[in-house]
């Protein structure tokens, strides 16, 4: 159609003005847009994005931070081998295969799934069983509580809480079983804590960290009689404190007896990869389930815990969550079965017997120590090693200990648990500092307190550790051991020194690993507590700052920050050549020479106060005696002066001077009698110590001075051999019938004091002093 020309000019006109416009307004937008980037994206969003070495640069600077502040963590890095790399690829891979057509995925996964749970089962000697691959270490438990809770209960899926309501179930761990996992799977499960069971372990009979197989029987027919269902029972191949394996086959049979499913975790479980394996932990292979944390066991990082169990039917399986539809959710072993490729039976096995010998290693030399005590179960092929510092009585010490104990039993006892305690946990830092490849750590056992923990299995394929690491941790160990006696012995001492001493307080904290803990008394004279308890802390901090000032082999300290006692001097670790008397009177001299200075410091103010108000009064009094002597005319200027031309009067000078040290005005008659000011009283002596004048030269202060020990240093025999060569050079040997005379001997003694008098004179002189001692010698 033809078109007027007129609207074809307008309409190509609108267009370009509609043009202008809308590129006006795009550019008014993507100027807001970039003010809006500026203003609230973060830095490393703004702009096109990020280069790939930026970002990686970034994360390496998150994963090490600008200063190294663990070398550990640093170590562990760098120990994760290429084993390591295998399974962090599993990672990258799994996430790069989940893009595959669903088909090719479900091959895939079907292959990796069944390869890796065929491997494991013949690995860990259990057969014709099913793999259940998890993060979190207990949700392969959690997921076995729901199929039986499922194969128990036929009613659950359509009643749900009501059949658990009508009949409660009950499981049953040990109590010697980590912390929480009974508070957790209740949790989970929407059970009440009451359905959860602790049972105890041996007190009289066989291990200490076992459970009580004829107190669970028991406990379960208690149950079964009450309306109860005994549902499932959690035992321990390995438990988390000690090591421990339960009564495995006893414990299946009872779970057969009541139709219970017995399930079993632990670091022993491992050596069931092993040729040789104990009878205990091979009964684990007869269980219903048991879990794997093949991570730690054999350094993999990122790679899944796998529950391994027996059941028929896959449909309550899959209603418990331990098998998926979905393909993804299978390649959680994809790591792994990158790994165990990787390493092959060989390599597996390698490692798990590696850290068994390690132990074996440790637990023969701890053998050979004194005062060392070992808690291991089956000392041939226990892969975890836990002892603690004990000193064993004499008959003795057993025979007065034991009377103490008869009258305050429960006192010594719990006091004893604590110190002992304190100091294992003081051992244990110690060691894992000094030798951080070793893994050594600290745990708390219930019936025997605080000891230190060594577990290869989970550790050293992580931290490298070697036979070499072993030894230097026995090393450390024989060092710190007559440290610990030492230090036990010479606490009673200590104390009883402390109490005995006038201005100490002993205070008794068992938490504190050392000597002992001691308060310098202040002597209160009437104030109040809180201005009374900051002069104590004043005078406690200065007494602290005296001692570390000290050339001393002891560390004096505010004691820990959370839970000490305030205002004190936390004393540590001594050897056994400690004088505790000098010790305890140095810390009693010093205490009382800094409360003095605080005093003098403290009414300073006050007498010089007090001296200005006297002064006052005596400089009045004077005036006025001093205007009766001279008379009235004197005091008027004309006549005055003129009166004192004719008849001048002489008057002695009167002036007063303020003593700071005696706190009180005395005459200047002396100082105008001598032409020189007099120093008045002087001071007190400094308070110290009688013994530490006795040390010997090289001898460091507290310590004892032990003949014919080691307390004699280098430097004190050689400057004693050198002192002996200058007696006898001083006085030569004279030979038979060539004795002197007492009158020669007088007189060559005053001319060698003559001559070493002359010597130190000339010595103290200086050349300019000596010119001005001639220069008088000529003007007289």
């Amino acid at each position: 159609k033809m078109v007027d020309p007129t609207l074809a000019e307008m309409g190509k006109n609108l267009n370009e003005a509609m043009k202008m416009l809308e590129d006006n307004q795009r550019k008014v937008e993507e100027e807001d847009e970039k003010k809006y980037a500026r203003k609230d994206i973060p830095g490393p969003l703004q702009g096109s994005g990020q280069d790939m070495v930026s970002i990686l640069q970034l994360v390496q600077n998150l994963m090490h931070g600008e200063e190294e502040e663990e070398t550990s963590q640093a170590y562990r890095l760098q120990n994760v081998g290429e084993q390591g790399h295998m399974a962090l690829l599993g990672h990258s891979l799994a996430a790069y295969i989940s893009v595959l057509d669903r088909e090719r995925l479900r091959k895939l996964t079907t292959r990796i799934l069944s390869d890796t749970t065929l491997w494991l089962c013949r690995l860990f000697r259990y057969e014709n069983g099913s793999a259940y691959y998890h993060e979190d270490d207990r949700e392969g438990l959690l997921k076995i509580c729901r199929l039986v809770i499922h194969t128990r209960y036929e009613d659950y899926t359509i009643e749900g809480f009501n059949v658990l309501y009508a009949k409660q179930p009950v499981i049953y761990i040990s109590s010697a079983a980590r912390t929480g996992l009974g508070q957790a799977l209740c949790n989970q499960l929407g059970l009440p804590l009451s359905c959860m069971c602790r049972v105890p372990c041996n007190t009289m009979f066989g291990s200490q960290h076992q459970m009580d197989v004829a107190l669970l029987d028991r406990v379960i027919k208690d149950d079964v009689e009450s309306g109860k269902l005994p549902l499932l029972l959690v035992a321990n191949a390995g438990t988390p404190g000690a090591g421990h394996t339960d009564k495995l086959g006893r414990l299946k049979e009872l779970c057969e007896q009541y139709n219970m499913w017995l399930h079993v975790e632990g670091v022993n479980l491992a050596t069931l990869a092993l040729g040789y394996v104990s009878s205990s932990v091979l009964a684990a292979t007869k269980c219903d389930s048991m879990t794997l944390t093949l991570g730690s066991w054999l350094g993999l990082p990122a790679v899944p815990a796998v529950t391994l169990y027996r059941h028929e039917d896959p449909s309550l399986s899959l209603a418990a969550g331990l098998t998926s539809s979905q393909p993804v959710e299978k390649l959680r072993a994809l790591p792994l079965w990158l790994s165990l490729q990787y390493l092959g039976h060989d390599g597996i096995v390698e490692r798990i017997k590696h850290a068994s010998q390690l132990s074996q290693r440790l637990l023969e030399n701890l053998k050979n120590l004194d005062f060392i005590k070992t808690s291991v179960e089956d000392e041939l092929s226990s892969p975890v090693v836990v002892f603690k510092f004990f000193r064993e009585y004499s008959n003795r010490d057993q025979t007065s200990h034991a009377s103490q104990a008869s009258t305050i039993q429960h006192p010594i006892i719990s006091n004893e648990r604590h110190v002992y305690d304190t100091f294992n946990q003081w051992l244990g830092e110690q060691l894992a500092q000094l030798v951080p490849a070793s893994g050594v750590d600290v745990v708390e056992l219930e019936d025997e307190g605080t000891c230190v923990r060594f577990s290869p299995l989970m550790t050293a394929a992580v931290l490298g550790t070697e036979i070499q690491d072993v030894d230097q941790l026995v090393d450390c160990l024989k060092m710190k051991i007559p440290v610990l006696t030492s230090t036990l012995q010479l606490r009673e001492e200590f104390e009883q020194e402390v109490r005995r001493t006038v201005g100490l307080l002993y205070l008794e904290d068992f938490s504190w690993p050392g000597l002992g803990v001691v308060r310098y008394n202040y002597h209160s004279d009437g104030k109040n507590d809180d201005k009374q308890e900051k002069e104590l802390e004043k005078i406690n901090t200065e007494l602290l700052k005296k001692l570390n000032e000290l050339e001393s082999d002891l560390t004096f300290s505010l004691g820990p920050e959370f839970g000490g006692q305030k205002n004190c001097v936390y004393i540590g670790m001594v050897t056994e050549d400690l004088d505790v008397s000098e010790l305890v009177e140095t810390i009693a001299a010093t205490g009382k020479e800094i409360e003095e200075n605080s005093r003098l410091l403290e009414n300073m103010t006050e007498v010089v106060r007090k001296g200005i108000q006297e002064a006052q009064l005596q400089l009045q009094k004077a005036n006025e005696e001093r205007l009766l002597e001279e008379g009235l005319l004197r005091q008027i200027p004309v006549v005055g002066s003129v009166l004192n031309w004719f008849s001048p009067f002489q008057a002695s000078p009167k002036g007063r001077t303020f003593n700071l040290t005696a706190g009180s005005l005395e005459s200047t008659e002396s100082t105008y009698v001598s032409k020189a000011q007099g120093t008045g009283t002087t001071p007190p002596p400094t308070p110290t110590s009688s013994l530490a004048k006795q040390r010997l030269p090289g001898q460091k202060i507290f310590k004892r001075s032990l003949r014919g020990s080691d307390a004699f240093s280098e430097t004190s025999s050689v400057s004693h051999c050198d002192d002996l060569e200058k007696m006898d050079q001083r006085h030569p040997t004279l030979s038979p019938g060539q004795e002197q005379g007492p009158l020669e001997t007088e007189k060559r003694e005053e001319q060698e004091v003559a001559q070493a008098t002359k010597t130190d004179i000339q010595s103290d002189k200086s050349p300019r002093d000596c010119t001005k001692v001639e220069e008088q010698e000529s003007q007289r």
